[in-house]
């Protein structure tokens, strides 16, 4: 069922909603149309006791201004631009430079600050947020409609279907920005719970984050989850990418073909017995450990979310791809559409 409430309201009055949907195992999960924002996400560990495994935000003011994009869904790209600029067709745009010379996250105008149209039916389980975005909108081509689709499975199961058609060629590399604590979203730092990912090489990156175009083989240094492992054993190693990132913000390459669905990266909180699976037909995922939560904004119940307190798997294209011709490219025809699907799923062991 889907269940709308009043969230909150804007400063010039508009409302805004939040969708709460619910399985049949009383796993929920709720959305704002405020910036279509993933906002809660309920489970079970294995005793049948429930928490909010989601990082988030409480109040519509505090969501505004969430320097760490908790729960957004980020377009029209998600990560990085190098330079803030990019060239399709021969013409270049200009980005706003918001992550010292790059363009992170397609800010400043962020799609989180944007009240999105919202459709549900009764009785499904699932509710989509539209948005149109002009062209020049965040300095991109053409106008384009976009959906994003949230549905809860019986098998609790989070899906999230991407849609974006438009006028003119663009970029279309959607993601959302959720941070994860198996253990519940107040219990302080990840560092014990374990990822997997399902991936043999990253994209080796600059001192400002941007891939370099190397493909470093992860096999033997510290980017290796090929096996279960604590995200803290590795994460303050002596190593030049762990380095340059503050810790784990970089983007694996995943080993399934690229537009195959299949398994991307799963997590363990062995104390609660909770665990998540992450499924997606994009080629990247960026494992990202929160390492610039810094409490300043607070979260639900007034939760000081400090670094390194919940973790992300955003999907994506890899950063910069617009970029470098032999990354696979995020720009969507005139015309074309684009059309993708994540899951988060979510289990006891």
């Amino acid at each position: 069922m889907v269940e709308k409430t009043i969230f909150g309201t804007m400063e010039d009055g508009r409302e805004v909603s939040r969708y709460t949907l619910t399985n049949q195992n009383g796993v929920s999960a709720s959305f704002l149309d405020l910036g279509a924002i993933w906002s809660t996400m309920l489970v079970p560990d294995r005793n049948g006791e429930m928490a909010d495994v989601l990082l988030g935000h409480e109040t519509v003011a505090d969501c505004l201004v969430s320097d760490g994009h908790l729960g957004e869904a980020v377009g029209r790209n998600a990560n990085r631009i190098g330079g803030a600029a990019f060239t399709l067709n021969n013409k270049k745009y200009e980005l706003t430079a918001n992550d010292g010379p790059n363009n992170l996250h397609s800010g400043m105008d962020f799609y989180r600050n944007r009240i999105w149209a919202a459709e549900y039916e009764t009785g499904i389980n699932q509710v989509s947020f539209t948005l149109e975005s002009p062209d020049g909108d965040q300095g991109y081509p053409g106008n384009a409609s976009i959906r994003v689709t949230y549905t809860l499975t019986d098998e609790n199961e989070v899906k999230i279907h991407y849609e974006g058609t438009c006028d003119q060629d663009t970029i279309f590399n959607m993601t959302n920005h959720a941070y994860f604590n198996l253990a519940g979203h107040e219990s302080g730092p990840a560092l014990s719970q374990m990822v997997y990912i399902d991936s043999d090489a990253i994209t080796a990156v600059d001192k400002v984050l941007i891939p370099t175009g190397e493909i470093r083989k992860v096999m033997g240094t510290p980017m290796d989850f090929s096996d279960f492992k604590p995200i803290g054993r590795d994460i303050e190693a002596d190593y030049d990418q762990l380095k340059l990132g503050g810790g784990y913000d970089h983007n694996w390459i995943l080993n399934h073909e690229s537009g195959v669905f299949s398994l991307a990266a799963a997590a363990i909180d062995e104390e609660s017995g909770r665990k998540m699976e992450v499924y997606t037909d994009l080629p990247g995922v960026q494992f990202y450990t929160g390492n610039f939560l810094d409490g300043q904004v607070p979260g639900k119940g007034g939760v000081k979310y400090a670094r390194r307190q919940g973790y992300c798997f955003e999907t994506q294209y890899y950063p910069n791809a617009v970029n470098m011709p032999g990354f696979a490219s995020p720009v969507v025809k005139k015309g074309e559409k684009y059309d993708t699907t994540t899951s988060y799923k979510f289990m006891t062991v």
